[in-house]
């Protein structure tokens, strides 16, 4: 079987090493490659997406061979926090142009699955949402709309004399 894929192969292989030769070499793009530069003495911390592992001879648990996101909302499990918000949506009305179900959402686009008003009346329509247009579903003409939420990454300036300084 390798041999008969080689065999239809080869007719295409010689057809682009011809086209290859009549090229010019100014036509042809150079491949340019750098090393890797890293630095250790600037303080910054490896996140810990990666688990210890098992000892050997044992069978690891999931928070011992978890890694990524996986492990991010195990930990989050472990101290009481929900990372993923996985709770449904407003299910007991239809949304209007006027009156859309908002979706919360950190990024500007999320995939929404309707079921309908009331829940569970069509099948799940998987579809697109962004923060600039309002999405409708085929099935039931329901509109849905990101309710963006904004992160502030500047900090909060303290009041010294509220500290007692």
């Amino acid at each position: 079987m390798l041999r008969s894929a080689v065999r239809a192969a080869r007719p295409a292989v010689l057809a682009a090493r011809s086209n290859l030769k009549q090229q010019t070499p100014a036509a042809l793009r150079a491949l340019h490659t750098t090393l890797r530069v890293s630095s250790d003495d600037h303080g910054a911390t490896v996140p810990k997406i990666y688990g210890p592992g098992a000892k050997p001879g044992t069978v690891p648990s999931d928070i011992e061979q978890s890694t990524g996101l996986e492990r991010l909302q195990l930990l989050g499990e472990l101290e009481g926090v929900r990372v993923f918000d996985d709770s449904p949506l407003d299910a007991s009305r239809i949304g209007t142009k006027a009156n859309p179900i908002l979706v919360p959402s950190y990024d500007t686009e999320r995939i929404v699955g309707c079921t309908g008003s009331p829940a569970d009346s069509h099948d799940v329509r998987w579809f697109p949402v962004t923060h600039d247009k309002h999405a409708r579903c085929v099935e039931c003409g329901s509109v849905y709309a990101i309710d963006l939420q904004v992160i502030d990454l500047e900090p909060t300036p303290v009041d010294k004399t509220e500290v007692g300084q």
